[in-house]
């Protein structure tokens, strides 16, 4: 059970902190270096895995991943390949790069909250389906066992459908079986 937790905790965590990098990026971050990376991937899959325990509502894992983003936002941010040069200004937009990079923090928090809470259903279905792919794709082409077969009746030798229907009519027309009492 834990195993099983721990590598979707760090599947999510490694997935989770790439696209949260790569949106942060996007926003106006400059680039960090993978020692960055890797130190942000440890407390998310930590977080991930302690959430993983049991089922929690859409409510508790939105705030934690807006307090993930929150805390990769100020990692990246400090573990900038270049530094930014001013204050917590990225790049030439002020205060409109500051929005965006909230929205996209925002967007990437919730598609987390969205991902814990619905992944372990999405999880299941996917591996159902590969599951049943598979059988499917041995079953078309999978040599077919050949037993004999009866040839099928000649036509001479075939019932007229309405002489099998009223072969298995039951007739109830007639006086009631005797009852035998003592």
């Amino acid at each position: 059970m834990y195993v099983l937790r721990s590598v979707r905790a760090a599947v999510f965590a490694v997935v989770c902190v790439t696209v949260s990098l790569a949106m942060h990026v996007l926003a106006g971050g400059a680039p960090v270096g993978a020692d960055v990376l890797a130190w942000a991937v440890l407390p998310t899959a930590a977080g991930a895995f302690v959430l993983a325990r049991r089922k929690c509502g859409f409510g508790v894992l939105m705030g934690a991943g807006f307090a993930a983003q929150y805390g990769m936002h100020l990692w990246f941010t400090a573990g900038a390949v270049p530094p930014p040069t001013t204050g917590h200004e990225h790049g030439d937009g002020g205060l409109s790069a500051g929005l965006f990079m909230l929205l996209v923090h925002t967007v990437t928090a919730l598609l987390s909250a969205h991902w814990l809470e619905r992944g372990e259903r999405g999880l299941a279905t996917l591996l159902y389906l590969l599951f049943a792919s598979i059988l499917t794709v041995l079953w078309r082409y999978a040599p077919a066992v050949h037993h004999p077969v009866a040839p099928p009746a000649a036509p001479a030798d075939r019932v007229p459908l309405v002489a099998r229907l009223l072969a298995a009519a039951v007739s109830r027309r007639g006086p009631p079986a005797p009852s035998y009492a003592i």
